[in-house]
Parts: C-alpha cells; sequence; structure tokens
C-alpha cells in the first residue's frame, strides 16, 4: 500500500509538472475570495462566524459528449437556483468552475488538478469511470469529496476511495436487474459485449456474479477497444455469432454504442431468434436525441434496455417543461437530473455546515512539500482543512431530489435503486415494467411497493410483454447450435452384450439399436439441425431417463410345493383372531337384543348357549335359521353381514389367487439377504454396478463377479456358488427384461428394485440441447413413438413376470379391514346402549309406590345415611331383562290402570269428607 501511495503522489507531480505548460480550457462561472490558511480554527472557539461571501465548487466531464451536453445546462441551472434561493445558502454565493476532461484520462486528470488549484470545497464528476479511478487518489489526498452523477463502475468502493461518492446508481444493482430480467425470461448463457474500460470490464465482471446466482453464467466475453471502428466491431460480432447463444448483454458507452447495433443489422443479427439487452446507455443516448431519427429506429428493433428510474413529481415536471426552453432541440436524459441534484446536495450540506459554525480554509499539503524541486508548484495544492467533517455532513443528507429521496447506505450507494424496462419497438421505448432491489421485476412503480416487505421471489416476477427482434411475441429460445462447423460428438457404450439397446453397425450413422432410434427421433423433433458423429467407446453409461432403469436382483427360483393347509394362507394369524372374536361378539350382541322379543332366543341356558354359537357362524354362509324381530337386533345383523360379504369376497379372490398361480420360492430374498450372505455376485462387466455394490453397500470386491454377456449369465446362474457360478446377478432392469425373456422365465427378480434411475443421453452442463432434447423425448412419449421405437427392438417371444410373489406379502391383514370392524363395533355399542337405557327406564317404572311420609322419611334417612333412595338391585334388573317384553307391557298396563283406580277412590273419599262439615 505504502508503494501505492508513492507511485500515486509521483503521477501527481509528473502531472502537475506537464499542467503547467499544457493550457486546459477552464470556465469559471464565479470566483473564491477567501485565502489560504496553514492551520484550520475550531468553530467552538469562533461562535457566530460570519459565512464566506462565495465558495467554488468543480464539475469535471466531457462538455462535447451526450452526457456532458445534458449536465452542462443542469449544473448551470442548478447554480442559478441555489444562488437565486437565499434561504439555502443564506447570502452566500456558490460559484461552479467548469473543467472539460476531453474523454482523456490524462487530460481529465490534469483538469482534476487544476479545479484543486482554486481551493474547491466539492468536486461533482467526472462521468468516465476510468478517470475517476485516478483523481479519487487526488481528492484522498486533499481531502475534497468527489461527488460523480455519471460514474457507475462498482468497483468504485468507499473502502479504496473514501472521498468518492456517487449520486447516481451504482452498476451494482443493474447487473442485478439485468440477471433477474435473464432468468425471468427462462435463458441461461449470455454473451457480454463491452468498452474494454474499467466500467465496461467490472460491470461485466458483476454481471457474472449476479448471475450465477440465478443458475446462469456469461458464456463469452466479447470485448471492444475504446473507439474502435466499425471493422473491429463486425469483426467481434462474426465471431459472437459462430457461438451457440443468441442473448447479447451490451454494455458500452453512450456515443459509440449505436455502432454496435448498426454493424449487427447489417450482419442480420437483429432479425428472429436473436435477444439484445442493453444497458442504460442506450436510453440515455435516446433521451438526449429527443426525436430519434426513423434509420436509428429501425436498427433497435426489439432491443431491451434498462433506464434509471425517476419517480414523477411536480419538481421533476417542472424541470423538464424549463429544459425544453433551456434545450429546445435535445432531450433531458437521466444523468442531467443526476447533475443538477448534485449542486443541490453540496448547497444543502454547506448551508448545515456553515450551521454548525464550521469555516472553510485550506493548508499545505505536507506531503507533497516535502518533496523539494524547483521546477515544481507544489504550493499551488491545498487540503480541504474541514473536508472530512464536510463529507460526513454529506453523507447525512436526507431530502427530496429531481431524481427522488437522497440519501445514502452504509455502502454510500443511493437508496432505493431503481430502473425502468423499455422494449424498444415502433417509433421509440415502451415501458414493459420496473425493477428494484426492493420488489425485483414488477409492472407498478417501485415506489407504490416500498410500504410493503421486500418480496424479490420468482413467482412476484411480472412484466407486460415484449416485441422481440423481428416482431416476434414469443420470447427467444435464446440459443442456437453453434454454427462453427463443429459435428455434435456423441459417445456410445461399445459393449458386446444386450445389442439390442445398442450396437455397432456397418451402415451409417455406424450403430444401431434401441437407444439410438429414441435419439434420432428426438433430434428429427428439434427445430434446427445437430450435425453429430457418433463414437463408440466404452467410458459412458446413459444417465438423463427416457426408458426406467435401476439396480435389481436376479436370482435362481423353483415352485414352492403345495400345502394342506393353503385354505389358511388368504389371511394372516391376527386377521383371523379379530375375524373370529368378531363372529362371537356379534352373536351375543344379537341374543341379547332378541332374548326379550323372539321365542327362538329363550329357553335353557344350554340351548341358549347353543344358539348363539350356531347364529354367530352360520351368517358366514348366510344360512342362519333364527329371525330377527327386534329393531336394534335387525340393524345389527344388517351392519354384520356387509361385513360378512366383504370379508368372503376378499377371502375367496385371494385363495383363488394362491391355488392358482404358480407359486415361486427363492432362498435370496432381496439385495439385504444378498448383503448379509458371502456367497459371489455376477454383475455386468464394465457397467457402475459394481462400483455401486463395493463402495455404496460395503460388499467385499472378492464377493463381484464381472459377466460379459448374456450367456456368461445364464451359465453362471444355472452353475451356482458351489459350482463356480453366482448365487445373484445384479443389472440393471432394461437388461434384467431381456434376460428373462430369453431365459424362458427360469430365473426372476428377488426383492425390491434398490436404486431409482432412468436410461437418458447425457451433454455437458447447462448445455441448453439438453432442454430441447427433453422436451422431444417427452413429445415422442406423448405421440406414443416411444412405445413403437420400443416394440420394433424390444418384442420378445416370452413374456416373464418380473417377481417372484411371496405369499406372505399377499395375504390379507387386518389394516385392510379395521374400518369394517369399527363401524360393527359403532354399531353393537349404540344398539346396546338404547337397549339398557329402555330397560332401566322400565324397571323404573315397575318400582312399587309409597305414601308421602314414607318417601319423606326415605329421604331424610338416605341423608342421613349417604345412601341413595332404593338403588336399583342387579337380580332385578336381570329378572326384567330376562322377561319377555310382552310381560313387561301387560304389567306396566295393569300397574298404571291400579294406579288410576286409587287415585279415583281416593277424590271420591274427601268429597264426602268436606260435604259432613257444618
Amino acid at each position: 500500500m505504502t508503494r501505492g501511495v508513492s507511485m500515486v503522489k509521483a503521477m501527481i507531480i509528473v502531472l502537475l509538472c506537464v499542467s503547467f505548460l499544457w493550457v486546459v480550457p477552464e470556465e469559471c462561472a464565479g470566483k473564491a475570495d477567501f485565502s489560504r490558511n496553514s492551520s484550520s480554527s475550531s468553530s467552538a472557539s469562533h461562535p457566530l462566524l460570519k459565512r464566506p461571501s462565495s465558495v467554488n465548487v468543480g464539475a469535471l466531464f466531457t462538455y462535447d459528449s451526450f452526457i456532458g451536453r445534458a449536465a452542462k445546462p443542469a449544473f448551470k441551472a442548478a447554480m442559478d437556483d441555489v444562488n437565486a434561493d437565499q434561504t439555502v445558502l443564506k447570502g452566500t454565493k456558490l460559484n461552479i468552475v467548469f473543467q472539460d476532461s476531453n474523454c482523456s484520462g490524462f487530460i481529465g486528470t490534469m483538469g482534476a488538478l487544476q479545479l484543486m488549484e482554486t481551493q474547491v470545497v466539492a468536486a461533482i464528476g467526472p462521468q468516465s469511470s476510468t478517470i475517476a479511478h485516478m483523481i479519487s487518489y487526488v481528492a484522498n489526498e486533499l481531502h475534497v469529496p468527489l461527488l460523480s452523477f455519471a460514474a457507475t463502475d462498482p468497483t468504485l468502493s468507499s473502502l479504496q476511495y473514501p472521498y468518492f461518492l456517487r449520486t447516481t446508481q451504482n452498476d451494482h444493482f443493474q447487473m442485478q436487474a439485468v440477471a433477474d430480467f435473464v432468468s425471468y425470461s427462462g435463458w441461461r448463457q449470455v454473451i457480454a459485449i463491452f468498452v474494454d474500460d474499467e466500467c465496461g470490464r467490472n460491470g461485466v465482471l458483476v454481471l457474472g456474479d449476479a448471475l450465477a446466482k440465478k443458475r446462469a453464467r456469461i458464456s463469452h466475453k466479447a470485448a471492444i477497444t475504446p473507439g474502435a471502428d466499425a471493422t473491429s466491431i463486425k469483426d467481434l460480432l462474426v465471431s459472437v455469432n459462430l457461438m451457440a447463444s443468441r442473448v447479447y448483454v451490451v454494455h458500452v458507452n453512450p456515443d459509440s454504442g449505436l455502432n454496435v447495433f448498426s454493424v449487427a443489422k447489417s450482419l442480420g443479427m437483429m432479425g428472429s431468434g436473436y435477444v439484445w439487452i442493453a444497458t442504460d446507455w442506450l436510453p440515455t443516448v435516446l433521451d438526449s436525441m429527443g426525436a430519434v431519427d426513423a434509420e436509428t429506429m429501425d436498427v433497435l428493433q426489439g432491443v431491451v434496455a434498462f433506464r434509471h428510474y425517476t419517480a414523477e413529481s411536480d419538481a421533476k415536471r417542472r424541470f423538464m417543461e424549463r429544459w425544453r426552453n433551456l434545450r429546445p432541440k435535445e432531450g433531458l436524459n437521466s444523468y442531467a437530473l443526476y447533475a443538477y441534484d448534485s449542486v443541490w446536495l453540496i448547497a444543502r450540506a454547506l448551508d448545515v455546515f456553515f450551521g454548525d459554525n464550521n469555516r472553510v480554509t485550506f493548508s499545505n499539503d505536507p506531503n507533497l512539500h516535502k518533496m523539494k524541486s524547483s521546477s515544481l508548484r507544489l504550493s499551488e495544492l491545498s487540503v480541504f482543512n474541514e473536508g472530512e467533517r464536510f463529507l460526513e455532513i454529506i453523507l447525512g443528507m436526507n431530502h427530496i431530489g429531481l431524481t427522488g429521496p437522497i440519501r445514502f447506505d452504509s455502502e454510500r450507494n443511493r437508496v432505493n435503486p431503481a430502473y425502468e424496462v423499455l422494449n424498444i419497438e415502433g417509433t421509440g421505448p415502451r415501458r414493459v415494467g420496473y425493477w428494484s432491489n426492493h420488489s425485483g421485476l414488477s409492472v407498478v412503480p417501485p415506489e407504490t411497493l416500498y410500504s410493503k416487505p421486500p418480496n424479490t421471489s420468482t413467482a412476484n416476477q411480472r412484466l407486460y410483454g415484449i416485441i422481440w427482434p423481428g416482431e416476434v411475441t414469443k420470447p427467444p429460445r435464446g440459443w442456437v447450435f453453434p454454427n462453427n462447423g463443429k459435428p455434435l460428438k456423441i459417445a456410445v457404450p461399445n459393449r458386446v452384450s444386450y445389442k439390442d439397446y445398442v450396437s455397432k453397425d456397418k451402415n451409417p450413422p455406424g450403430v444401431r439399436g434401441y437407444c439410438i432410434d429414441v435419439f434420432e427421433a428426438a433430434i428429427e423433433l428439434l427445430p434446427y439441425p445437430v450435425p453429430r458423429n457418433y463414437i463408440l467407446t466404452r467410458f459412458v453409461d446413459f444417465t438423463q431417463p427416457f426408458i426406467e432403469s435401476g439396480l435389481v436382483v436376479v436370482a435362481p427360483v423353483k415352485e414352492a410345493k403345495s400345502s394342506p393347509w393353503s385354505f389358511l394362507k388368504p389371511f394372516t394369524i391376527e386377521m383371523w383372531a379379530v375375524t373370529g372374536a368378531f363372529f362371537l361378539f356379534v352373536g351375543a350382541i344379537v341374543w341379547i337384543l332378541e332374548h326379550r322379543f323372539n321365542h327362538e332366543f329363550r329357553g335353557p341356558p344350554r340351548r341358549q348357549l347353543i344358539t348363539i354359537f350356531w347364529f354367530s357362524f352360520s351368517t358366514m354362509f348366510f344360512s342362519h335359521r333364527e329371525n330377527t324381530v327386534s329393531s336394534l337386533g335387525r340393524l345389527v345383523l344388517i351392519i354384520w353381514l356387509f361385513v360378512v360379504l366383504i370379508i368372503n369376497s376378499s377371502y375367496t379372490a385371494s385363495l383363488t389367487s394362491i391355488l392358482t398361480v404358480q407359486q415361486l420360492t427363492s432362498r435370496i430374498e432381496g439385495i439385504d439377504s444378498l448383503i448379509t450372505s458371502n456367497e459371489p455376485i455376477g454383475v455386468q462387466d464394465g457397467t457402475f454396478a459394481r462400483n455401486y455394490l463395493v463402495n455404496e453397500l460395503n460388499i467385499s470386491p472378492h464377493r463381484i463377479v464381472p459377466l460379459r454377456d448374456e450367456e456368461h449369465y445364464l451359465s453362471a446362474l444355472q452353475l451356482g456358488p458351489k459350482a463356480g457360478g453366482v448365487a445373484a446377478i445384479v443389472d440393471e432392469l432394461p437388461y434384467i427384461e431381456v434376460l428373462l425373456t430369453n431365459s424362458n422365465c427360469k430365473y426372476r427378480t428377488v426383492g425390491q428394485e434398490f436404486t431409482r434411475t432412468g436410461w437418458g443421453f447425457a451433454f455437458q452442463r447447462d448445455s441448453p440441447l439438453a432442454v430441447d432434447m427433453s422436451t422431444a423425448i417427452l413429445q415422442l412419449s406423448e405421440e406414443g413413438e416411444l412405445e413403437k421405437i420400443h416394440r420394433k427392438w424390444l418384442n420378445y417371444k416370452h413374456e416373464c413376470s418380473m417377481q417372484i410373489q411371496n405369499s406372505e406379502t399377499s395375504q390379507l391383514s387386518l389394516k385392510s379391514f379395521w374400518g369394517l370392524f369399527l363401524i360393527c363395533g359403532i354399531t353393537c355399542f349404540i344398539a346396546l346402549t338404547v337397549f339398557f337405557w329402555r330397560v332401566f327406564w322400565q324397571y323404573q317404572r315397575l318400582l312399587p309406590d309409597t305414601g308421602d311420609e314414607e318417601r319423606a322419611s326415605e329421604v331424610t334417612e338416605a341423608s342421613r345415611s349417604g345412601r341413595g333412595l332404593r338403588a336399583p338391585s342387579f337380580k332385578e334388573l336381570v329378572k326384567i331383562v330376562d322377561k319377555r317384553e310382552a310381560e313387561i307391557k301387560e304389567i306396566l298396563k295393569q300397574k298404571s290402570s291400579s294406579k288410576l283406580k286409587s287415585s279415583q277412590s281416593g277424590a271420591g273419599s274427601s268429597h264426602s269428607q268436606h260435604s259432613e262439615i257444618p
């Protein structure tokens, strides 16, 4: 760092030597009236200091440029407005010292040094990021705040250049906007065309980082030499036109950028299929030109561009009306607004500076004074003693300008960066949306969203429709197969086994098989030609799926012996137990509900017990002879018969399958049992199966036996592990299908498929051809072409069921029927509840009546002893339950009649007693 500072100081000295021999045009709108001071005075020691009559502010930019021609009148207008408003500087006149950088880094740096000689308290500019890098060192040394209204290079950081401040937007945000737009449109690769200077290189560098966050990238960086002629630009565009990407991001200077599109138009690169994205330089050009000629607009049709967004306001509208009077032949670009706001920012900061009782003083730079040389006038450069304090005040400002809120964040960037998304069509640009770091892409002005939480999610992004080059409304694909004469090289497995899938062929294209036909059919569906060559190799395998695959285990099987207990296999033990228990349970419930109503459910205890068992199990065959007469009994029986119907049907179907379908067994049950054993395992030579078994499943390599072709497979399985063969084979599902059918179904897969993969065509990462090929394969599947190709190559004579049928896995378990049992149980519970509530109600009515005195004494006695009133006896309840329903009704009827008679006789006796009273 010390060496770098020394080099900068030496550069400043050399430039000083030249600056006094080189006459640089200077235009000053006023002169300073304060003298240099060797030391600054403390504001605290001089209360109520008098403000100076004038202060100088420097302005450095290129006069003859799109930005400069708009900035100069904006500077002058702002200076006039500040000086006319006595409430701002309160009598202090603001002078702007103009300096032309003439689009030269060397002259611009000398101009900056000459500005510093005029004792400026701040400098506005430069517009060039290249010059900004150089003169920021001067601003650091002399403590003069440097406010640039047009230098957008993201690397002009506040850490390296503490006195540099940007009043425009940082290109860091613009590149984020471009990346969001690329991601929104679905593109994954772009070509960056940029001017090879600090602004261009660093902007593209930030763009690459922003695209990487969106899983996209810059496939090629095409640098243009500053000031390049049309021939150089043409050579560059011809080279990028040979590449695959058709999305171009153009980040160049406003004064030479249109040449890129003119040359592209002549090369036919502004037609259908191309995408051109321009940064803010293009709207700057169009806005500055005012009325754009038809030839220029014809060149730019379909281009998408980003323009600094400045919210609409009354002050902005008044300034635009004023601008038409100032520059009637030129338009107003955004940099003129930033230039105007920069002057007002300094003026308001000076007002705060003077209001805090600060003085403007300068002193000699001791570092430059130590450099002794008779030919250098180092005393002409002086340090702004209060520069650091003035910079702090500027950074703390917060007010509204023509460009919106003027406030800086912790990284010294303007808050709320936003851009307009423009589509060049017809006679001018059309706004299709906005971008801000608060909400991403949207169709509503950013300031309306600041009150809501930030939301930059993909689902929240939206733009209006865009008309692309060639008057196309559908977003272009963004890439084509590169037109550079190089055919696509396709590597295919060169194996001797399973040649129906892929194998060498004497005829063009040199290979044949199922996979080749699928690939060729997909290529034919692409909307562009793909030159291709097939290369046989033993070092590739298929990836992206167009056919299901996965590793399976194949083992010898034998037919299972028939068992005399096969009729028990349809149900699991739990299912048998619960079914039997429910037969008895439902029989008991029906007996309870029918016992009082139905004479068939009455009689001696032995007979009733036999009835329960008989009725329970006879319902299995719907052959019960007892009729149900009670409503509750019939309800329970209907639900139970429905359950029995489902159970019988399921049992019959399962037993039929067990007895009629061939049952095969194998001592190898799947990959788990194969891992625990120590027997040899066969794999296809050259596939990934061996590495998977060894590395992922930790199977010893000594157990792995490579097998070359189908004959070796069959021979190894037939010999078995004891005779030098293998216990099982692990291979991919498509190969196993061929093996099983060609072996007359002597072998089967055991266990489940333990990897889920598929076959496909492998491409380089992020290759756009992979997306188009996937779409083509999907189309082949939807149209049935894949099935036709499958039947052409893989139409086997013997169709084998892949897996052996395990009788245990086919048994019906309780979890398939617990819902039915639950419904039946709930129905029984409800029926019993209603039944016993009725019995208890009848029992209460059958209790003998007692007189009032007796009842009162019972209540008193019960309250003393804590007993209830005539608690029901269990024996009495059982007796009532055992009685016929008709008997209970007769008893209740007789009791009601006797009660009625006694009440009538009691009423007559009472009447006679009243009549005898005198």
